[in-house]
């Protein structure tokens, strides 16, 4: 059976698969730290392991174009793409929030309003933030007791909980796997696609308010750790010139930092 295989799975599982959001991943992931131009030979190979048609990916590179992502260029018989001016722009704020270091300790202060305030989790009558605020609205300041935090589990958006049991499942397949560098970068990529698209959808729950009986009990440090577990060798393929496939640049000091790993 294919490793990957439970991971492909997933991600289709979710619908036809939405190819240009997963370039930016890719670019997120793999390309801006290693001099943000990737041949097309290389997306071919990396989005193909997972499933994904050249077809759809030059459909999808090509709405990416139009709509001002990415700008193509072509030497000879070969292609390839970079993020344009405005789309490397956009990225700053999404990144440092994907990359971001897992908390090293439960929240100690929490703060309810009844104003809504960006990041937090909307529960009954207001939302709940995991650090101090200040708002216009009525707000509380204090800790949390148990019960408190299984009511907010529970009054967690379907979507949301739904989003949290998919990137666990992922996380289950990606303990067992041991990689060889092609599989690696693609399971770093479904990784983070997964993980991106609920950091930029959701605001974050800590783990004290994930309940006892769900794994991994805090999912943004075992994301890190995944990530770290997978990078040695998904580097290894970045690296890899085969065919008509150069290998990429050297990658910044700045993917040690990634997850507060450095």
């Amino acid at each position: 059976m294919d490793p990957l295989q439970p991971l492909i799975d997933n991600l289709h599982s979710d619908g036809r698969p939405r190819v240009w959001s997963l370039v930016i991943t890719v670019f997120g992931d793999s390309v801006q730290l290693r001099g943000g131009r990737v041949p097309a030979v290389r997306l071919n190979r990396l989005l193909g392991r997972v499933g994904i048609e050249s077809g759809a990916l030059r459909t999808s590179l090509s709405r990416l174009s139009r709509d001002g992502w990415v700008e193509g260029r072509k030497s000879g018989r070969t292609s390839s793409y970079a993020l344009t001016p405005s789309g490397t722009t956009q990225f700053g704020p999404a990144t440092a929030r994907i990359y971001a270091a897992p908390r090293n300790g439960p929240v100690a202060d929490w703060t309810f309003s009844t104003q809504e305030v960006a990041g937090a989790l909307r529960v009954a009558g207001g939302w709940l933030s995991p650090s101090k605020v200040t708002t216009s609205g009525f707000q509380i300041t204090g800790s949390l007791s148990k019960n408190s935090a299984d009511d907010i589990w529970n009054a967690l958006a379907s979507d949301h909980v739904a989003a949290l049991g998919k990137l666990a499942d992922d996380l289950a397949t990606l303990a067992g796997l041991d990689p060889d560098p092609i599989d690696a970068a693609a399971a770093r990529t479904l990784l983070i696609h997964r993980w991106r698209r609920l950091v930029l959808r959701h605001p974050e729950v800590p783990a004290e308010l994930t309940p006892a009986d769900f794994a991994p009990h805090d999912i943004h440090r075992a994301v890190a750790d995944a990530y770290a577990r997978l990078t040695p060798m998904a580097e290894q393929w970045l690296d890899l010139a085969q065919g008509d496939m150069p290998a990429m640049p050297n990658a910044t000091p700045a993917l040690a930092k990634r997850f507060g790993q450095a």
